[in-house]
């Protein structure tokens, strides 16, 4: 059976909560291959190269893939700008493998807000009974701070009260929800995503994985 290897290109220390996600679309699309999936976090580098083009070169360098996933939240510019940033970035890069953009709208914790009981295991109360109110899935994408939101859920979702409250690590915790999540169909409901996982069905057909072994 072939490997698939992938790479993501970190956008932040956070973005490791996308590899479930997109593991998840890649198995969708690509039959029997198997899968391996590298993170490149290139802060942690004596001199992290500052410029994207600059910093996709070095993650494929560094991570050799057959596909690089570059993550850009859209935050406050319009997706198509961030899309044609990447786009650009990719062919000033030079590299070999093949590339896909990964731009949310606003923040990727967005992508998070879809499954109670990951919230809870996450949180390391999965039994816990406290209140939460997530946003329903046509309004994760109009949220102004998500990871805000995010880090709020985990909190109550923790059960804890003060000193254990205040050395909860929403951060750490925060990028253990997409593990708890099995299905992410929920996500087709919104543009980005769907976006993204039709760029990952174009490119599994035009690269042959989809039938591959």
């Amino acid at each position: 059976m072939r490997r698939l290897t992938y790479t993501l290109l970190a956008d932040g220390a956070s973005d490791s909560s996308l590899i479930p996600i997109l593991t998840w679309l890649l198995r969708r699309h690509c039959g029997p291959l198997a899968i391996q999936a590298e993170f490149a976090d290139l802060r942690r580098l004596p001199i992290p190269p500052k410029k994207l083009f600059e910093r996709i070169a070095q993650a494929v360098e560094l991570f050799p893939c057959d596909l690089i996933f570059v993550h850009r939240d859209a935050e406050n510019a319009a997706i198509e700008h961030r899309l044609k940033e990447v786009s650009d970035s990719v062919r000033a890069s030079r590299i070999h493998a093949v590339s896909i953009a990964v731009v949310p709208v606003r923040m990727q914790e967005a992508w998070l807000l879809i499954d109670e009981s990951a919230l809870r295991r996450a949180a390391g109360n999965p039994n816990g009974n406290e209140r939460l109110t997530l946003p329903s899935i046509g309004q994760v994408e109009r949220l102004p701070d998500p990871k805000s939101l995010l880090h709020q859920l985990l909190r109550q979702a923790s059960g804890l009260r003060g000193r254990g409250l205040r050395r909860f690590n929403r951060t750490r915790h925060g990028r253990r929800v997409a593990d708890y999540i099995d299905d992410f169909q929920p996500l087709f409901r919104l543009a980005a995503f769907r976006r993204l996982a039709a760029e990952v069905e174009r490119v599994a057909t035009e690269r042959g994985w989809r039938h591959s072994a």
